[in-house]
């Protein structure tokens, strides 16, 4: 009896703190703890501690909350979130449209971003223990306020406030630079969008104020919203000298751009017609100052590559250390230098005397005193284009004060803060290698793509080592690390950009390794069957493993919906091209094969065809029927009954075969599952 009286007094005891705990809670000022603001759905939002749980729906402010540092509070995403790497290892919801509101709830958020657009997630969780919060971005201005907001949400205030202030400093330097050109000479410029129709943003999109802050002038068609149409009449009066668009805006423009009056246009007949990543087209977000910066230099790049219009001293900013463990390396460091106006990054590594050198760029050189790599971010590329390529080396010599006749260095549009140093070592022996990496725009399967001129984004490697290695050593050397990438790339599924969906790329169209000499005892040997070789290639598959990751975002464990995505397949354009009238409610059939698709059997049913479909391209597997027994039997798990005749719903004739199956297998179980 004592017993259950102590019982009693201790849960009594428990309930009044708790009940104490909450009242003072709640009742004490919201100021006095943190803050409050109402958020653009007109919600009163109390915040009295940094969330840590966050379910993210929207895109664009997961990329902030990265930014800002606080990348450790999000725990689920859609799968369009592909930025930064971590978000591999998210919980994914599904898409933006449909995200499931079961694995939301089940993520346990203590804060959910959600668009306007998501209404069954306003439905569900408005009146739970999950708050919510809308927040639009409909300004330039508007996103950095944003920016600013979140930094409060998540004590991250000084992390924001540099975030927009260099936003800011990007926007005015190129306020500065369309200053200088005459009315005359401003361009017209429209956002490519729409598929069966041609669409453009309306009137007060931030899209079009982007193109004004770039210096171009955007439609006024009297229309307003994230998307309208514009018809032909419409088009030819504007008459576009520049148009760009993102992803799949290349189809509008392949099925319109040959026809009578959208062909006729300057910037059709001229071929003044970019593409972006969709990350930078539609977000106002972190990257505004950098697109508009991009954006500005593609269409002014003839006017830019001038000296006239330079506004800013072309010198170096600042240092970053770098430790490289060689006797022979006197300094290595990351510069970051003004050139072009725009933020220029490079490694450089000094030498405590002069080496010899064998570079894929510029061969055999002896007397080198200094090696590098260095990044030229993409508004320089079109400038330095017209430039040409002796002078833009010239100049980046210049800025960083030192002679290209003791100097050799490669040339990349890979991002150097995403630079991977990998040291490997047996006994006595070391080597390191320095890795950038770029694969999304211009990865290539050699012997099988078209040869093209691609602008940089390379993968660039430089091997160093504490041994001195002979000139045969150096040049086999080369061969070892091609092949280390070249297994990185297929063990990570890297696609070729020119064709995704039917071969895994073994380089892009501008790789380059610089091999330096080094030091030490003498090494002659640097093929597979020895030590020097094996530790050439364990560093640079790790390094290219890992820079691409920082890079574009890949790794081995990306999700089905990624994969999907690097073939050039969506889920809404699967189910909206199937022919079949039982589709007809494509909204419900996209957010099933989406629920589909998360559930990992299925996921891995997939993947199992990705596998297939690369060997069966090449040949080593002929007989499909075994798979095709498995398509059967996982269509009809997911109908639910016997399906008596499979139809052909996958139209896309340049999906591979066995991919082919499997989705035709996914969509023919959702189509009878839901027939009457």
């Amino acid at each position: 009896m004592k017993e259950l009286n102590r019982i009693l007094f201790s849960v009594k005891h428990h309930f009044l703190y708790t009940t104490f705990a909450l009242v003072l809670l709640f009742t004490v000022p919201a100021t006095a703890l943190s803050f409050q603001f109402v958020d653009d759905a007109g919600k009163t939002i109390v915040i009295l501690k940094p969330p840590t749980r966050v379910v993210s729906l929207v895109p664009s402010i997961t990329e902030i909350l990265y930014k800002i540092g606080a990348g450790d509070a999000v725990k689920a995403v859609t799968y369009h979130d592909i930025y930064p790497a971590e978000n591999a290892a998210k919980q994914i919801v599904g898409g933006y449209f449909s995200p499931s509101l079961d694995v939301i709830e089940a993520a346990k958020p203590d804060l959910i971003f959600h668009s306007d657009l998501h209404k069954g997630v306003q439905e569900r969780f408005s009146n739970s223990h999950f708050p919510l919060v809308e927040l639009r971005t409909k300004s330039m201005a508007d996103s950095r306020k944003k920016i600013l907001l979140l930094g409060k949400i998540f004590k991250k205030e000084k992390e924001a406030q540099n975030l927009v202030q260099s936003i800011n400093d990007q926007l005015q330097t190129i306020a500065a630079k369309v200053k200088k050109i005459p009315p005359e000479k401003r361009q017209r410029v429209i956002r490519l969008m729409g598929r069966s129709t041609v669409m453009t943003p309306g009137d007060d999109s931030f899209q079009n104020e982007m193109i004004r802050a770039a210096g171009g002038i955007p439609p006024q068609l009297g229309r307003k919203g994230a998307v309208v149409n514009i018809s032909k009449e419409e088009w030819v009066k504007f008459n576009p000298q520049v148009i760009y668009g993102c992803g799949g805006d290349r189809e509008t423009a392949n099925a319109f751009f040959n026809r009578p009056g959208w062909k006729e246009v300057d910037a059709v007949k001229n071929g003044h017609i970019f593409y972006f990543p969709c990350e930078l087209t539609c977000r106002a977000a972190t990257h505004t100052g950098y697109f508009v910066s991009w954006l500005s230099s593609m269409i002014y790049s003839e006017l830019f590559s001038k000296k006239a219009f330079q506004v800013l001293d072309e010198k170096i900013l600042r240092t970053r250390k770098i430790d490289l463990n060689l006797n022979y390396v006197k300094d290595a460091r990351i510069i970051y230098s003004t050139i072009n106006d725009f933020l220029n990054k490079t490694l450089v590594i000094d030498f405590t005397q002069p080496l010899r050198i064998v570079s894929t760029l510029e061969g055999e050189r002896t007397g080198i005193q200094s090696v590098g790599n260095h990044y030229s971010p993409p508004p320089c590329w079109a400038i330095e284009h017209h430039a040409g390529l002796a002078q833009s080396r010239s100049r980046v010599y210049n800025v960083l004060q030192m002679s290209a006749d003791t100097s050799s260095f490669l040339f990349t549009g890979a991002d150097m803060d995403h630079l991977t140093i990998i040291r490997k070592q047996f006994k006595d022996m070391e080597v390191y290698a320095l890795v950038t990496a770029g694969v999304k725009s211009n990865a290539l399967r050699m012997g099988k793509d078209e040869g093209r001129y691609y602008e940089p984004g390379t993968i660039n490697i430089i091997l160093l080592s504490n041994m001195k290695l002979t000139p045969r050593a150096m040049t086999r050397a080369i061969i070892t690390a091609t092949e280390a990438k070249t297994a990185a790339l297929m063990d990570l599924d890297v696609r070729s950009s020119v064709t995704p969906r039917r071969y895994q790329a073994t380089g892009t169209g501008t790789d380059n390794i610089l091999v330096v000499q080094g030091t030490g005892n003498s090494v002659k040997l640097a093929g597979g069957h020895s030590k020097m070789g094996e530790l050439i290639a364990r560093a640079a598959y790790q390094g290219v493993v890992e820079a691409v990751s920082k890079q574009n975002g890949l790794v081995t464990a990306r999700s089905i919906f990624q994969r999907l995505r690097d073939r050039k397949i969506t889920v809404y354009e699967l189910v909206s091209e199937a022919q079949c009238d039982c589709m007809a409610k494509k909204g419900q059939a996209t957010i099933a094969l989406e629920e589909i698709l998360m559930e990992p059997r299925y996921a891995g049913f997939v993947q199992t065809a990705f596998a297939l479909s690369d060997n069966y391209q090449r040949g080593l597997i002929n007989d499909l029927s075994s798979y095709q027994l498995w398509c059967q039997t996982v269509a009809e798990e997911i109908a639910g009954r016997e399906i008596p005749q499979f139809r052909d719903l996958v139209t896309d004739e340049n999906i591979p075969v066995p991919l082919k199956m499997s989705l035709n297998a996914l969509l023919n179980g959702i189509s009878f599952r839901d027939a009457p």
